[in-house]
């Protein structure tokens, strides 16, 4: 094979079964060639999700959808990477789920129709509400000391924070850049702000 046609994963289990019912007789037989760390290869997407719920950090991750963003995919992406408790769209059901590349299966995913319907929840939830983006007053992201159980929330790309999200954030959260543009890509925001909860509490 050429570099370029390295197979990801393992091939068919070698030698006798394991009996653990974590493990899928299909991928056992055929081979597991999913984007998973090797703890999980062979094992059923349930199993997978089951052993992630035992170990799932106290932050949560809000992004708003009112355009069909499509970032969105890659917040959740990097939103399993860093052991999210959970994904809340706002706005809009339907997201591009490309930049997810399938990490949607193993990464709790809700939905609100309304920022108002999302601060409802957080407030039954005694969770903070964290917002993150550029705006007069914000806090630099390096200097602050995020909350333990928090949800970090997202704009829109483009506009940022909607009105009703800044009204909503109990602390708003710049990041600092240095460059001519004005904002970044939410997708990476998303990476840099769950990094920071995780090097803060992780």
């Amino acid at each position: 094979m050429t570099e370029d046609e390295v197979e990801v994963g393992v091939g068919p289990w070698v030698g006798p079964w394991p009996t653990d019912d974590r493990y899928d007789p299909e991928l056992l037989e055929h081979g597991d060639r999913r984007n998973v760390v090797d703890r999980y290869r062979y094992w059923t997407r349930e199993a997978v999700v089951a052993d992630l719920d035992l170990r799932r950090h106290d932050f949560h991750v809000a992004i708003e959808n009112w355009q069909h963003d499509m970032n969105i995919g890659t917040v959740v992406r990097t939103a399993n990477a860093f052991l999210a408790r959970a994904v809340h769209i706002v706005g809009r059901r339907r997201w591009n789920r490309r930049g997810a590349m399938v990490t949607d299966r193993y990464q709790h995913v809700f939905h609100h129709e309304t920022v108002e319907d999302l601060l409802a929840w957080a407030r039954s939830e005694d969770l903070p509400i964290v917002g993150i983006d550029n705006l007069p007053g914000a806090v630099p992201l390096e200097s602050v000391e995020l909350p333990r159980r928090c949800v970090l929330l997202f704009g829109q790309e483009g506009p940022g924070l909607s009105e009703p999200a800044r009204a909503a954030a109990s602390l708003v959260c710049s990041i600092a850049q240095f460059g001519s543009t004005r904002s970044i890509n939410a997708g990476v925001a998303g990476g840099i702000a769950m990094h920071a909860w995780i090097r803060q509490h992780a």
